[in-house]
């Protein structure tokens, strides 16, 4: 992670001026073209100056993902112990590992490398990011999630968030043994998912929850058309055939061509899908989500940020207010038909990602929508700074077993 640290400012910029003069760099270059030369540069380098093998492959990698990749963090990109990037700035940089967040001893060259960076990330999902339109949310090759801060609302710099997803897809399987979820819950949530029973999941922010929502999507059945809506595409479904993902489109620089969660909603009624997964609501497309599950198209899943089960009934009743002034008990009856399920995740103080909460909305009444609380999460002690606790069963029973029952499937 230190290797950019190993040389002096200006040997890198010296071997990349060199490379450069060699090379068309405006042409559409291979990878491999651009390392052989960097290779021959750094051979001759060594030339003048001792460099062992080892000292000549780490100057090779350095040069290349400053040229190629995303300079000092791509070694941290490649460690897969690493789930998140924060770049607070071009000298400030700290990462997420093993759920413990700390600072690393890497920094760019400056703010204007740090924002070319930036720029190349952006412009390959065709955005754009500047001082008039100084926030956007991108993607990278492998999937990893770009949240991007400039200045003048980032006031320390450019500023560049990266949460990262594991090349293989993570399953239920995998959250059981994580100690994310028991058994006895994945179980029912294996017969709610095949049943098209509509589940929201809810969770703060970096609890798990489009991690989560891959992983149920595992259980949808192979021969179903899916479409998926995302404001950047991160879902990595791949047991389905039949599957159609949509992203949003941010305004171009005259204000033109936004294409929001809403229009992709609607569009994807037009498109004969058997469910809709929604990757995030935040607003007024809640509306719109809950329309789709009330119309016809059960088994949908999506996400919201929340502190429990009921805080996220509350934001979501405030999401359709923000686009349609209904009154509450009609917004209230609207998604307590909507929602069979919300799964609630959480972080836990040591670090690991559990399921804190499954809960059946049960229904409305008295001006207020029921929930049935099927799991709840019961701490148990501490052992060596590790959180101790388990998934436990409250004894009560899904209400609301049509579905199931038209699925042909025992839901007990």
């Amino acid at each position: 992670m230190k290797m950019a640290e190993k040389f002096p400012e200006d040997l890198l910029n010296r071997i990349r001026e060199e490379v450069g003069s060699r090379l068309d760099l405006s042409a559409d270059l291979q990878d491999e073209d651009i390392r052989e030369t960097i290779a021959g540069v750094v051979l001759d380098e060594s030339r003048e100056r001792y460099l062992s093998l080892g000292a000549k492959k780490e100057l090779i990698s350095a040069v290349f993902n400053s040229m190629r990749r995303l300079d000092v963090i791509q070694p941290l990109l490649e460690d897969e112990s690493v789930t998140e990037i924060m770049v607070n700035g071009p000298e400030r940089i700290f990462i997420e590992k093993d759920g413990h967040m700390r600072r690393v001893d890497l920094k760019f060259e400056n703010a204007e490398k740090l924002e070319n960076v930036i720029q190349s990330i952006v412009a390959k999902v065709n955005k754009t990011v500047n001082e008039a339109s100084p926030i956007v949310d991108a993607r990278l090759r492998d999937g990893s999630r770009v949240s991007v801060v400039l200045f003048p609302v980032a006031l320390n710099g450019p500023v560049m968030t990266i949460r990262k997803f594991p090349d293989k897809p993570v399953s239920v399987g995998d959250l059981i043994n994580r100690g994310s979820i028991s058994p006895e819950a994945a179980g029912l949530l294996e017969k709610l998912v095949k049943a098209k029973y509509n589940i929201f999941i809810s969770g703060g922010t970096g609890s798990g929850k489009t991690t989560f929502l891959n992983a149920l999507a595992g259980y949808i059945p192979a021969n179903e058309r899916i479409i998926t809506i995302e404001d950047s595409a991160e879902l990595q479904i791949t047991n389905i055939d039949n599957l159609v993902s949509m992203e949003t489109r941010s305004s171009n620089t005259e204000g033109r061509g936004e294409i929001t969660i809403r229009d992709l909603i609607k569009t994807s009624l037009r498109m004969r899908p058997d469910r809709i997964i929604v990757g995030e609501v935040r607003g007024a497309e809640a509306l719109d989500m809950l329309q789709a599950m009330n119309t016809g198209h059960d088994g949908s899943l999506s996400t919201g940020h929340a502190n429990s089960s009921g805080d996220m009934l509350s934001r979501l009743e405030t999401m359709v207010l923000s686009g349609a002034p209904l009154p509450v008990a009609v917004i209230r009856k609207q998604i307590a038909a909507a929602l069979d399920i919300i799964i609630h995740l959480g972080r836990l103080r040591d670090g690991s990602r559990k399921v804190l909460e499954i809960s059946e909305v049960q229904g409305y009444a008295d001006g207020e929508i029921v929930l049935n609380t099927l799991f709840a999460f019961r701490e148990a002690g501490e052992d060596g700074g590790r959180v101790l606790g388990f998934l436990e069963a409250s004894g009560n029973r899904v209400a609301k077993t049509v579905k199931a029952r038209m699925a042909g499937i025992e839901l007990y």
